[in-house]
């Protein structure tokens, strides 16, 4: 079961898992269990993982109420549009 918006993230930020793995310190094999929902990372790892991507920790994870709606927040800074944010909105 997936829980964490991971392979999100790494798509926001443009980087692979493999190379994420490589900023964590752990094995390609562990991250994609994380990425795939396989397995889920120990709390010292979560923490990191939010930092890493420099994120709360909350907005690691997948929400599990039907009615918000996830609105992404743009700036634009040299020449495109970069996520700044998110707003949780109710439908």
């Amino acid at each position: 079961m997936e829980l964490l918006r991971i392979k999100e993230l790494l798509k926001q930020k443009g980087i692979t898992g493999k190379e994420f793995a490589e900023q964590l310190g752990i094995s390609p094999v562990a991250m994609s269990n994380i990425v795939s929902g396989n397995s889920f990372p120990r709390p010292e790892l979560l923490l990191k993982i939010a930092e890493t991507f420099d994120v709360d920790l909350k907005e690691l994870f997948i929400s599990t109420k039907d009615n918000q709606v996830n609105e992404s927040i743009y700036r634009f800074k040299d020449g495109k549009y970069v996520e700044i944010g998110s707003l949780n909105l109710t439908e």
